[in-house]
């Protein structure tokens, strides 16, 4: 019998919820406690270098050494005030995860070897000198060329984690290239700046910046711990390779925005209470979908700040589950049959004059600013559908597109009736008509006491990855364990692509004599008629769908391998290259990077799978089967012959039915196992991820069908493995 299994159970039906630790103050009173901010630097920093290093983050201003030294020196003083006794560079590998070094403040006194004092430098503050040999990097760094740059970036607030202050940095190799997330991701922030502000000159000469604005929403699972710590899938690759569906999942809708349990809300006050320390401004909280879903969100920030912010949550996150004897997991799928975990990136564009440029405005004037804008995103994203696909797609992240309320693997725009009417107004007509949008409806519900409700200009479509949700784009698509930089950096580069086209366009006719005004609606006309493909407003799950948008010209691939091919096409490449977000080296390099990451996380699942297989699952239906079998031999020694037959068929089937699905499990095991010794063979990282995805994947979900309907047919008690019903419902 199993015992692991109905301990861990055990303890987690004792588990009581875990006192959050919690100021006891205000939030207003404790925000940014751990950060380096504007209020802090105001403190430590003389006036005229407060002056410099504003004027750097806000107007991109370079910074020279001299004042990183002054920097370094406040900074130093107020970290050790903190209580910090290391400084580190923390930075964005392409691992999806962050990475840092740790050094003490101790250096030795000026020629005193036997004294030391605390340093910090602005030469340590600008630039360390981690291994770029060590990291992914496709390529461009190898074992024999080790060196690679850390470098500050002042946008992004310094903040002490640990008794260690944390510098966010990019990460370059010694001859120049990104090898990190956050590099292209600040180049393609300023291409958005450069081509929005010229856009938005055309309407108000005053506005001199554009800055792009990031909410994201994560979504994630918690398991108990001693349950977590009894699947060896779950360990190993934060999803269950194996296990049948609970009888009630999540069909009956009640765990939606259902009450909060006790100890997961205990963990949430704490990871909120954490996270305002570190100036993160977390606004909302909620159950999810899935049973042991849940969700949280904060106000909306600047990107290159937000991204930041997300990877440094997800990091408290992991920590603070644990205390409350919790695990989290990020994973996209982590259960068959219920929802996966996104992290809806809710993305809008601003001016420093306060101009929301996807907020529909009071007049025509501020309307014709906004369907502008409107339609250029829309324009850029018909153009680079199958890129924007590639810049969220990962092994994991397939597993949810297109199942369980996450949107399909194809791109499409939602804008919601009122929206497309005026689109298709403009587009259909031959004057210069004022845009209008109306405002807000009101609906009356019949019932005295409750108030009028407001209606918003947009619906909303779950199956949507990129909808227009009344002033911003929430684009959907993008994986819970993600970092948010790939979308953004990618989303932000093809509209500042295509504003540079639009104004462009613009120049060239208001050159040959035509009014400005005449040739921002011809132009907008133009795109509209050409970028009607990718407006869908219907159900994205549906078959029909996926027929009407091969035939629309829209990318439907479903291969993870092959979906990378769009960031090295010509067009891409050139678009890049064109704003200097990214060269064509390092594109190529980076999908080096993808491809190998795919392999190994299909080669790991592979191998965890087949060990489950041979180890647990086999062994424990066959003993089950000989248990059957004695039952079964018992009974003709104790009946006679007209009963043996009544009695014994049944058992008979059931033991057929175990060696059938037992003789499929090895027949399967056996073939996945070859075929990943020949895709390890392939030394080209693209067809060796082909060849895991078209060989060696394809084995998991034929064995994991065979193993799962053992699960209906074992002895409950001896089956090793923690149930959905216990994973799913204990919390």
């Amino acid at each position: 019998m199993s015992t692991l299994r109905f301990k861990a159970v055990e303890e987690a039906l004792k588990r009581a919820p875990v006192d959050a630790t919690t100021p006891g103050k205000m939030p207003s009173e404790y925000f940014g406690k751990y950060v380096f901010n504007r209020s802090q630097m105001s403190k430590y920093l003389s006036k005229e270098t407060m002056e410099i290093v504003l004027d750097a983050i806000d107007s991109g201003t370079t910074l020279n050494r001299d004042i990183a030294d002054h920097v370094a020196a406040g900074m130093k003083m107020w970290a050790v005030e903190m209580g910090a006794t290391h400084y580190t560079h923390w930075f964005q590998p392409l691992t999806e995860g962050t990475a840092e070094k740790h050094d003490s403040f101790i250096d030795y006194s000026d020629g005193q070897r036997n004294n030391i004092i605390e340093r910090f430098s602005g030469k340590l503050l600008a630039q360390q000198e981690p291994d770029a040999s060590s990291f992914p990097s496709g390529g461009i760094r190898n074992t024999f060329e080790a060196r690679g740059y850390t470098a500050w970036d002042p946008s992004s607030p310094a903040f002490i984690i640990d008794e260690t202050l944390c510098i966010p940095t990019v990460f370059i190799s010694y001859t120049g290239e990104a090898l990190d997330y956050k590099t292209p991701l600040l180049k393609a922030l300023s291409a958005t700046d450069n081509a929005a502000v010229d856009v938005c000159k055309l309407f108000y000469p005053d506005v001199k910046k554009v800055y792009s604005f990031l909410g994201w929403e994560q979504e994630y699972f918690l398991v108990d711990k001693s349950l977590y710590y009894a699947r060896p899938d779950l360990i190993l690759t934060e999803r269950t390779l194996l296990g049948h569906e609970s009888a009630k999942n999540q069909q009956l809708e009640d765990h939606y925005f259902g009450a909060i349990p006790p100890r997961v809300g205990s963990f949430m006050q704490e990871v909120e209470h954490e996270a305002y320390k570190y100036g993160i401004p977390l606004k909302t909280c909620h159950n999810e979908v899935a049973p042991n879903q849940f969700e949280l969100a904060p106000i909306f920030g600047e990107t290159n700040l937000a991204v930041d912010q997300n990877l440094l949550i997800m990091s408290l996150m992991h920590r603070i589950a644990d205390k409350h004897n919790f695990k989290l997991l990020l994973h996209e799928k982590p259960f068959a049959g219920v929802n996966g975990s996104g992290k809806h990136n809710n993305w809008s564009l601003c001016t420093d004059t306060g101009i929301g440029l996807f907020t529909p405005g009071k007049n025509s004037h501020e309307n014709l600013l906004f369907v502008t804008f409107l339609v250029n995103t829309l324009y850029a994203v018909y153009k680079n559908n199958a890129l924007l696909k590639a810049s969220i797609m990962s092994a994991n992240n397939a597993h949810r597109l297109g199942a369980n309320e996450a949107p399909p693997a194809i791109i499409s725009v939602f804008l919601g009736k009122q929206i497309s009417a005026v689109l298709d107004k403009l587009e259909n007509s031959s004057e210069d008509d004022e845009i209008s949008v109306d405002e807000l409806k009101k609906m009356k519900l019949g019932v005295a006491h409750i108030p009028e409700v407001l209606i918003d200009n947009t619906d909303r479509n779950r199956t949507s990855p990129f909808a227009f949700t009344g002033n911003r784009f929430e684009y959907r698509a993008v994986g819970s364990s993600a970092n948010c930089s790939s979308a953004m950096t990618a989303l932000n580069s093809v509209v500042a692509a295509q504003l540079i086209e639009f104004k462009k366009e613009i120049n060239k006719k208001t050159e040959k004599g035509m009014k400005m005004e005449k040739a921002i609606y011809e132009t907008l006309r133009h795109y509209i008629k050409e970028s009607k493909a990718i407006r869908f407003e219907g159900n994205g799950y549906s078959e029909e769908w996926k027929e009407e948008a091969a035939k629309r010209g829209i990318d439907c691939e479903t291969s993870v391998p092959l979906i990378y091919d769009s960031y090295t096409t010509a067009q891409s490449v050139e678009m890049f290259e064109s704003l200097g977000v990214l060269n064509e080296k390092e594109l190529h390099a980076r999908n080096e990077v993808k491809w190998e990451t795919y392999a190994k996380k299909i080669q790991i699942e592979g191998r965890v799978l087949g060990d489950l297989c041979l180890n647990h699952i086999i062994p424990v239906a066959t003993e089950y089967q000989s248990m059957l079998l004695d039952n079964l031999y018992k009974i003709k020694t104790v009946f006679d012959k007209d009963k043996i037959e009544k009695l014994s068929w049944e058992g008979a089937a059931i033991i057929e039915e175990i060696a059938e699905h037992i003789s499929a499990i090895n027949r399967n095991v056996h073939d996945m196992v070859e075929a990943r010794k020949v895709a390890n063979k392939i030394e080209d990282a693209r067809e060796k991820a082909i060849a895991y995805h078209d060989t060696v994947e394809v084995y998991f979900s034929k064995i994991r069908y065979h193993v799962d309907k053992l699960e209906l047919i074992v002895d409950n008690r001896m089956w090793t493995l923690p149930k959905y019903r216990e994973l799913l419902f204990i919390s």
